[in-house]
């Protein structure tokens, strides 16, 4: 894999400084079991943010990777109040969700549709859905497998109590390690950012660029599948304002990673730094009672000068190289 770029480098830079940061501001931060905690604050919004990582370096996007996380806990408190086991209700999960994602996929592929069009349209689908069958109630009682996988440690699994790794850090560690080799180490990965930096090229080439972009959208509802799970698992309930809001989330850990908007150019690593980065800073901002809304300014503002300072930094560092010397080729 190759070393890193100066945008990720920046990225590391900017979580040292929040944790020293903070952690010198806010009493308590940097114990062990509150840096634990902020694992959980991004987690399972990496988890959607890989996924997305990869819809956008193809070139498409998903905006209904949240609301498909609400069905995929829907599905799986039916399946709870069905009998079903564990097992079988994490897979009622991860079908409602790969079902989600090759509905969207089926729809740009197969309808040439605009992928943002699209996914906006099955936003609304998918959570109108989880509110009209859910309304105003909540299905509880899951079983201690699951919170465990929520809110467990892994030194609870390998009976080492010292051990003060969250299991969904570890989950969303193994996952990215799977997608960044994937992306950057296989002949599959080239595709996708051939795909995106230029579709039709890709499609001349023998690509079937069709069949990777519905891929793809699959790939983004099984994550997003696996995030509710285990968001589901954390909170102890299934509600339809599950992750709610949480594309935007998804969008701008993508951006902030360094994955450009047109496509074809970004990397895991980068969005893996900028999930620990907003996860980590959102969870200072709760620390010191930050309103929620004052949040969201934040993030929103955080989107906005990821997609202008990187085209900022290149025509700088254009304007400052050296014009080629007279009668050079």
């Amino acid at each position: 894999m190759k070393a890193l770029d100066t945008w990720e480098r920046i990225l590391i830079a900017l979580i040292v400084l929040v944790y020293l940061g903070f952690g010198l501001g806010i009493e308590g931060f940097f114990t062990p079991y509150a840096l634990a905690d902020t694992t959980y604050n991004f987690s399972e919004k990496a988890l959607i943010a890989l996924a997305m990582a990869l819809l956008v370096i193809g070139g498409e996007i998903d905006l209904s990777i949240a609301a498909t996380m609400a069905l995929a806990s829907m599905a799986m408190g039916f399946a709870m109040q069905a009998g079903a086991g564990t097992g079988t209700m994490v897979l009622a999960a991860l079908a409602t969700g790969a079902a989600c994602g090759a509905l969207n996929g089926w729809l740009v592929t197969r309808w040439k549709l605009p992928a943002i069009v699209v996914t906006i349209g099955t936003l609304s689908l998918y959570r109108g859905l989880a509110q009209v069958v859910l309304g105003d109630q909540a299905i509880t009682g899951y079983p201690e497998t699951l919170v465990t996988w929520g809110n467990g440690y892994l030194g609870d699994l390998l009976d080492m109590p010292w051990l003060i790794v969250p299991i969904e850090f570890v989950v969303m560690l193994v996952a990215a390690l799977l997608v960044g080799l994937y992306l950057h180490a296989t002949v599959h990965g080239r595709r996708i950012y051939a795909i995106g930096a230029n579709p039709v090229t890709a499609r001349f080439s023998g690509i079937a660029v069709d069949r990777y972009r519905l891929g793809l959208f699959v790939f983004a509802g099984i994550m997003a599948a696996l995030a509710a799970v285990l968001l589901t698992g954390r909170i102890g309930s299934t509600r339809p304002n599950l992750a709610m809001g949480w594309e935007l989330d998804a969008v701008t850990i993508v951006i902030l990673g360094g994955v450009s908007i047109q496509g074809g150019r970004g990397s895991v690593v980068g969005t893996l730094l900028a999930a620990v980065l907003l996860g980590s800073f959102t969870f200072a901002m709760g620390m010191l009672n930050v309103t929620g809304i004052v949040v969201s300014m934040v993030v929103g503002g955080l989107l906005i000068v990821a997609m202008v300072l990187p085209q900022y930094l290149r025509r700088l560092a254009s304007r400052f190289q050296k014009p080629p010397a007279a009668g050079s080729a």
